[in-house]
């Protein structure tokens, strides 16, 4: 399998087509702590959603609902029908099961079937900042897990793709190392590879290089953004502004729980029109 066999594939134009994910009036509270007030974000096919914002104001929240690892107080996610150009290796919707071809539209202010989450779940795939790689398992035994166990997909497949993603990030001399023989960089990277494997419409990224040390930052920001020039749709939370004014396409500040200011990065990041962007700028750009 080559490198061109696991991207999305895109044809002209077909990025500018209608939204692959919608969310409108999202709310979480986590007892009498109110962490999302109102969320609403739309992203398009192949395009990518930068959130910045300070600590505590809700962007993993965000994150953990669009993968279903949180449950919603209230408001709707929808995702569009599953394309042949949403699939990493393969390529194909039907890789993943009829329930992941279908449109989805889940309103959280009604009861939510397992059926619904499941499906939610298996159409994104995060990467979290602490890697959160099973630490008694190697790197393959990682990546080829929720392929196999949780999709039910035929292992031999499994294992091809997984070993073409780890070639194509250098790491197929680790395929039998463990976690904690490998640096952080190196984790990170498998981490990337294990939600690849998974061939979600939408990847998840969760401040992926605030973990590491300053070396091992360029590598996995590098390999972030040939998978956004291949076409993948993602949601990144990032501190790292240039990264972000270089490969989103849009990009939401998030504080207290709402999106305060979304647009284009360059002009966000330039010239922001709410005081609140503009403070939490010049915090970030100004440390001391």
């Amino acid at each position: 399998m080559s490198p061109a066999d696991l991207s999305p594939g895109f044809a002209a134009g077909e990025m500018d087509a209608a939204p692959l994910l919608r969310v409108r009036g999202l709310q979480k509270s986590f007892g009498s702590n109110r962490v999302l007030e109102s969320v609403d974000l739309t992203v398009g096919r192949g395009r990518v959603l930068a959130l910045i914002g300070p600590s505590g104001s809700g962007k993993t929240t965000i994150l953990r609902c669009l993968n279903g690892l949180e449950l919603p107080d209230g408001g709707t996610i929808d995702v569009a029908v599953a394309s042949a150009s949403d699939r990493g290796p393969g390529g194909s919707a039907a890789g993943r099961g009829e329930r992941s071809a279908a449109p989805l539209t889940i309103d959280f202010a009604a009861k939510t079937s397992p059926k619904e989450l499941a499906s939610l779940r298996d159409r994104s795939a995060m990467v979290f900042q602490h890697y959160n790689l099973f630490p008694h398992k190697t790197v393959l035994q990682n990546v080829i897990e929720g392929p196999v166990i949780v999709q039910r997909r035929p292992a031999a497949e499994v294992t091809a793709e997984a070993l073409a993603l780890l070639d194509r990030v250098g790491l197929t001399d680790k395929r039998d190392s463990y976690p904690f023989e490998l640096s952080g960089g190196q984790q990170q990277r498998v981490g990337i590879v294990r939600a690849l494997a998974l061939r979600p419409q939408v990847l998840l990224f969760d401040e992926p290089t605030s973990a590491l040390d300053p070396e091992l930052v360029g590598d996995v920001l590098r390999l972030i953004k040939e998978l956004a020039d291949e076409g993948w749709t993602m949601v990144i939370v990032t501190h790292e502004l240039e990264f972000a004014r270089e490969v989103a396409h849009e990009i939401a500040f998030v504080d207290g729980g709402t999106i305060v200011e979304h647009g284009d990065p360059r002009q966000l990041l330039r010239n922001p029109q709410h005081e609140r962007t503009r403070q939490f700028l010049h915090r970030l750009l100004n440390p001391f």
